[in-house]
This record gives structure tokens, C-alpha cells and sequence, in this order.
């Protein structure tokens, strides 16, 4: 009795490389001769696409060699093209080519291939670019260039490169087949505990980024939060540094500084004066009727103030109680503290000229006889005969 065993059929062996090369020299060659036409058809469409792109490029060379004055988008804009890559516009054109003339297919696979590594960089860096100018404009170009805000923005830099080509990284292997969700979500699981164990240095990070984006203040500003006035010298990625107007240097950390309630006295084109006064009880009501026009006056008479209000506001425990405010049309606070000054000094010669006297606190006492009766604290004067 014959027994006939059936045994799988073996895998075919992978040709040697250096077959696969001849055999795909062959393909080729039979390609251009069969598709003589069509391959000249597709290299003449290929090249006026080449040309096309490389006047793109230069076209950006000529606007970012333009005068800064014709606008950002321009600039930006020519900064993109500018980054057309020549390996680009080749891929881009034997991609035509192979599709118009029909290649083989281990030819258009190859061409396929570079031709989605080619796009994906390319896309890369034009994405990278446009993000990169427009968070440079909104920072203010390179007003800040120097110290902390130019260390935040090489580190922006950075990253918005990390992001863009892993991204285009991602998209060339789920074009070629590769299983990329184990590796998205092994990124994000890192992401997350980069950040979980980085916490600090990114919060004084992202509080830079908020002072470059939103300009809450700049280097050289008056600023002022709770009991701290001074003019900031540095902004730092982690801390700033202000120069207090006792003399002093005060450094306190972007984080704990952005959670105040900040005043930036360098943005005001006025300054309010508010200045309390009072005058003696003595005062005719008549007199005291009249002094909030003679304040006017003077304010109206000293260099850049204007009068807002002025009028009596209450009766003190020594005095009639006045107030003034008068703005200060300046943005140096040199101008306003002589402003203020001369202000003063005027109402006080006005004063001392109409004979109206400013109150001091004062105090009178008065004794009381057996009875209850008030008994002055002096004699009285007897009128001679």
C-alpha cells in the first residue's frame, strides 16, 4: 500500500537585491521605449511645474528682501515660499511623469514612495515657518531678541519643530502601511508624564510665553502690584526683574507676577492728580463758595493740566475738607511730579494773596465752672475807657 503525504508548498525566496535592481532596470527601460510619448509629454509638464515653483521661491526671496513697511503677511508670506525645497519639485514632477506615462509598478511605487517623503517634509516646513513668523510678529519681532524672551522663543522655536516633523514623520509611516497607533499613544503617555514631572519649569514657561504674547508690560515700563513700584530692567524665562523706586532690585517669578492685579503706568497718555486740602472754620461761606473756581484757575494756568473737578467734600475735625483732581496730559512721570509741584505752589500763593488760610490740626479746650457753666480758658479783654 503506497501512502502519499502532501507537504505545504514552501514560501517563494525573496530574489537577491542585486536581481531586483536588474530586474527593475529592465522594467524601466521597457517603459521609456514602449512610452516614448507619453514620458516626454509628462517631463515637459514636470518641468514647467519645476519652473513654476522655482519662481515661487525667488518670488519669496524678492519679498522678504522687500522694505518691512509693506506689512507682515508679505513678509511671512515670502519667508513660506522661500522654504521650497528643490527635492520637492522634482518628486512632485516624476510623480506626474509616472502617473501620465503609466510606469511599472515597482517603478511608480519607488516614485510613490518619495513622493509622499518629499511632500510630508515640504509640508513640514512651510507649516513650521508660517507658525514661526506669526509668533515672532505677535511677540514683537525682535524687540525682545535679547535675554529671557529670546531664550522663550528659540525654545518655541524648538518645539513647534519637534511637533510639525513628528507629525510628518507619522503621516509617512501610516501612508506606507505602518501601524502608527501604538506609537501615537505611546507620545501622548510621555507627553503626559514630561509634563506631570516638569511642572514648575513649565508653569515659569508658559508665564514668559504669556508675557511675550499678551504684553502685559515691556522692558523699560513703570509697573506696580501691591505695594511694589518700580521699572522693569529684565524679563526672564523663569523670573523678572524690577528696579524699585527705592533703589532696590526686586525679582519675583513670572508665575506669582501674573497672578497679580498689575498697573503698567508706561501706557498712560495722562496721569490723575488727586490732592486733598482743608481751610479753617473761619472762612466767610462766601469765600469758601468761590475757591473751587479759583483752583480752576489755577490749574488751567500751569503747562499741560486740566482740570477735572474740585469742591469742598466734608466737614474735618479741624478744617473744611477740599479736594482737587487735575490730570496731567504725560506719559513721563518727571513732567507730573513737577506738574503737581507747580500746581501746588500756585494755590498756595493764591491763597496766602486772597487771605484764605489752610487748616492745621488744632485743639481747644474749655473748662466748666461748679454749676456746668463753660468758662473760657483766658480772661476776657476789657474794652478801655
Amino acid at each position: 500500500m503506497t501512502i502519499n503525504v502532501s507537504k505545504a508548498a514552501a514560501p517563494a525566496a525573496t530574489p537577491p537585491f542585486d536581481v531586483q535592481v536588474s530586474r527593475l532596470w529592465a522594467d524601466m527601460l521597457a517603459w521609456i521605449s514602449g512610452h516614448s510619448l507619453e514620458i516626454a509629454i509628462g517631463a515637459a509638464a514636470g518641468a514647467a511645474i519645476v519652473a513654476a515653483l522655482m519662481g515661487a521661491k525667488w518670488l519669496g526671496f524678492y519679498l522678504c528682501r522687500s522694505d518691512p513697511g509693506h506689512g507682515h503677511w508679505r513678509t511671512t508670506i515670502g519667508r513660506v515660499l522661500s522654504k521650497t525645497q528643490l527635492w520637492f519639485m522634482v518628486a512632485l514632477a516624476a510623480r506626474l511623469v509616472s502617473g501620465y506615462a503609466q510606469a511599472p509598478e515597482a517603478v511608480a511605487g519607488t516614485i510613490a514612495f518619495l513622493f509622499i517623503v518629499a511632500c510630508a517634509f515640504q509640508f513640514a516646513l512651510w507649516a513650521r515657518e508660517l507658525i514661526i513668523r506669526v509668533i515672532e510678529h505677535r511677540a514683537g519681532g525682535t524687540e525682545e531678541s535679547g535675554g529671557g524672551l529670546g531664550s522663550a522663543l528659540g525654545i518655541i522655536r524648538l518645539l513647534v519643530s519637534i511637533v510639525i516633523f513628528s507629525i510628518a514623520i507619522v503621516v509617512i509611516l501610516d501612508n506606507l502601511g505602518v501601524n502608527v497607533t501604538g506609537l501615537i499613544a505611546g507620545l501622548g503617555i510621555g507627553g503626559i508624564a514630561i509634563g506631570l514631572a516638569a511642572k514648575g519649569i513649565f508653569d515659569d514657561l508658559f508665564s514668559a510665553l504669556s508675557i511675550v504674547f499678551d504684553k502685559p508690560f515691556r522692558r523699560g515700563d513703570s509697573i506696580r502690584w501691591d505695594s511694589t513700584s518700580g521699572t522693569v530692567e529684565e524679563i526672564g524665562l523663569k523670573s523678572t526683574r524690577v528696579r524699585a523706586i527705592t533703589g532696590e532690585e526686586v525679582v519675583i517669578s513670572n508665575t506669582n507676577l501674573l497672578n497679580k492685579e498689575l498697573h503698567n503706568m508706561a501706557r498712560l497718555d495722562r496721569r490723575r492728580i488727586i490732592e486733598p486740602f482743608g481751610i479753617v472754620y473761619q472762612t466767610p461761606p462766601e469765600v469758601c463758595a468761590r475757591i473751587p473756581a479759583l483752583v480752576g484757575e489755577i490749574v488751567a494756568g500751569c503747562k499741560n493740566c486740566t482740570l477735572v473737578r474740585c469742591g469742598m467734600v466734608g466737614f474735618g475735625a479741624s478744617s473744611l475738607d477740599y479736594e482737587v483732581q487735575f490730570d496731567v496730559r504725560t506719559e513721563e512721570y518727571q513732567v507730573v511730579f513737577e506738574a503737581r509741584s507747580a500746581v501746588l505752589i500756585a494755590l498756595l500763593a493764591a491763597f496766602n494773596e486772597q487771605g484764605i488760610e489752610f487748616a492745621y490740626p488744632t485743639t481747644t479746650n474749655f473748662t466748666a465752672a461748679p454749676d456746668g457753666t463753660l468758662v473760657m480758658p483766658y480772661a476776657e479783654r476789657k474794652k478801655a475807657d
